[in-house]
């Protein structure tokens, strides 16, 4: 199975400390600093490689330092690299990641992110995907309108596909571009306060019915109270958080995207696959940047030996 995730390029700098909120005319100490691998996509192609899928990256960087750090990144962690353009006119993105151990705030230069368009899929993408995933709709201006008819032909082809909206900066949402694509999206992966805010509702429990009709698989993290998922034929299904103390909870959301695609297209279903992709996403924790922790298959069948989710 081959999986293309299709998506923005950048680095995180990740500052780390109990209190990493800046004051004006004032210097602070913090714990630590780390330049890695950055963007939702990014850290779900790495982590579908880590769990040994054949995962090849289509993506738009700078000819700088940054770009040529993220190419070398996604080889040295197993993503096939050939579909990622580097482009002399545009600067590579960059996000600044205020990190603390219970959550994390981030500051996003665009850059290079919003670049990719139609143009730069390649041909081999439409023959070859078992499955295609993207993440951050809301920063990639560049495909907006574009992933509708993209991820209809996919699925004519007999291809799956998912996404993940990451957070909307202009505050724009776009709901009724998201009911159009969840139409052909197999797994819609957002996390639910990105759902709270997209259908304008107060609860979970309001979303539901506000979906459109003509949806499947949608499930929604919920950070340390776990996951929720509804089906195609309605029922819902949710499983609790495992209990860890994360050391940065960088990716977290984008490795319980890898989870959720991998044990997917190895027929999990239901309570089991969001088991699976809870573990995917706890784990990503426990090291420093969305890649820090390479998980593999072996790491996910010890982890839930040895573990059981919150009561």
């Amino acid at each position: 199975m081959t999986v293309y995730v299709v998506g923005e390029l950048n680095v995180d700098m990740i500052v780390t400390g109990a209190d990493v909120v800046p004051e004006w005319n004032r210097e602070k100490l913090v714990d630590s600093f780390d330049l890695v691998l950055g963007s939702s996509s990014a850290i779900t192609a790495c982590a579908l490689a880590g769990l040994g899928m054949d995962v090849r990256f289509v993506s738009v960087v700078g000819t700088d330092d940054f770009g040529d750090f993220c190419i070398e990144q996604l080889k040295q962690r197993g993503v096939n690299t050939k579909g990622v353009k580097q482009d002399s006119s545009m600067k590579t993105g960059v996000t600044l990641s205020l990190s603390t151990p219970t959550d994390r705030g981030l500051l996003t230069y665009m850059g290079s992110i919003p670049a990719i368009t139609p143009a730069d899929l390649p041909e081999e993408l439409y023959a070859n995907a078992t499955h295609v995933h993207f993440g951050s709709y809301f920063l990639q201006d560049g495909m907006r309108a574009h992933w509708h008819s993209l991820f209809h032909r996919l699925r004519q082809n007999g291809c799956t596909t998912s996404f993940d909206t990451g957070w909307d900066v202009r505050n724009l949402w776009y709901r009724d571009q998201i009911d159009l694509l969840l139409e052909e999206t197999d797994l819609f992966i957002p996390s639910e306060e990105e759902l709270l805010h997209i259908y304008d509702a107060s609860a979970l429990e309001e979303v539901w019915a506000k979906l459109p009709i003509q949806r499947n698989w949608v499930a929604v993290k919920r950070g340390a109270r776990g996951a929720v998922m509804s089906s195609p034929n309605r029922s819902f299904h949710s499983v609790n958080a495992y209990p860890i103390t994360p050391i940065d909870t960088t990716g977290a959301g984008d490795s319980f995207n890898a989870g959720l695609i991998y044990g997917y297209l190895n027929g999990k279903r239901e309570e089991e696959l969001l088991l699976f992709a809870n573990v995917c996403g706890a784990l990503a924790t426990l090291a420093i940047g969305g890649i820090g922790h390479k998980t593999t298959l072996q790491d996910v069948e010890v982890f839930q030996n040895s573990h059981k989710t919150r009561s």
